[in-house]
């Protein structure tokens, strides 16, 4: 008998929505991917209702089980995976189900054939990946890059200044779902967040505040980002401190904007190839 891959607990009451998935892993520099569905499902008040197998698709020791022990007794212990959760939209025509996930490691195209079949039977039409990537781009720019299933979806997608990409070269689950979803006659769109090589360990609230809002104007939602902006100007701050005091920093950031590199994947590699890459943390104060 075949193990189920996605169990659902709760069969949520949904007009015609859209389907929005946010992955750790691979896709998902400064937590821009997953930590934009994590924000969906906060600031929608997304309610969970599914649950991904971790024992089907998920690799323990590259993705592993998350423990909590206290004074010697194992009080906790969390498998990776992912939850789906469905949001009720009422400034919209749809309303969202979003997936907060770790990659699977394993069984793409089974996890595409279980994901699209719920997507069904949840009334699905059109399904949005998010990925982010480090690139030879500035923390002050904001460059989202995009596939889209056909022509016209592409051509929503470059009025809201989404980049087509041109690539090619090793894939995420994202490619997986998006080529699996066109067969099976769903408008699929992946949305890529172009991420400063030069900084790392620490999130990009700007870049999430305008995915947040690429996103709500592609499914017609109301998403106030005021508080990502916020934190952006806050961690801003911070960093063009450490600029100012950094020569290997204002270096770095000189000679991209002497280049002006408009990211793609190929320039990532070009042009970050012998470059330092910076941790932001190195330059922080201790917490």
């Amino acid at each position: 008998m075949k193990t189920q891959g996605i169990h659902v607990t709760e069969w949520p009451d949904l007009q015609t929505p859209l389907l929005i998935m946010g992955f750790d892993g691979w896709g998902n520099a400064m937590d821009v991917s997953r930590g934009m569905a994590f924000f969906l499902i906060r600031k929608l008040k997304a309610q969970p209702f599914a649950r991904i197998n971790p024992d089907i698709f998920y690799l323990y020791d590259i993705n592993r089980p998350e423990v909590d022990i206290e004074a010697g007794i194992m009080k906790h212990l969390a498998p990776p995976g992912g939850t789906f959760y469905a949001a009720r939209i009422e400034s919209g025509p749809n309303d969202l189900v979003v997936l907060e996930a770790a990659e699977p490691n394993l069984q793409w195209y089974r996890f595409a054939d279980e994901l699209f079949s719920l997507c069904r039977q949840l009334g699905v039409e059109t399904v949005i990946t998010l990925g982010s990537m480090y690139d030879s781009v500035l923390h002050t720019d904001r460059i989202i890059s995009g596939i889209a299933s056909n022509a016209e979806v592409l051509s929503r997608l470059k009025k809201k200044n989404v980049i087509p990409v041109t690539y090619q070269g090793p894939s995420a689950v994202h490619s997986a779902l998006q080529s699996e979803g066109v067969k099976r006659g769903f408008q699929c769109i992946s949305l890529w967040c172009h991420c400063p090589y030069y900084l790392q360990n620490t999130k990009h609230y700007g870049l999430m505040s305008h995915l947040g809002k690429v996103l709500s104007s592609l499914g017609k939602f109301e998403l106030d980002t005021k508080g990502l902006d916020a934190r952006w100007e806050e961690r801003e701050d911070q960093i063009q401190d450490l600029i100012k005091n950094s020569l290997e920093l204002q270096t770095v950031i000189n000679e991209l904007r002497k280049a002006k590199v408009r990211g793609t994947w190929e320039s990532m590699k070009k042009s970050t190839t012998g470059e330092k890459v910076i941790n932001l943390k190195d330059f922080m104060p201790p917490q």
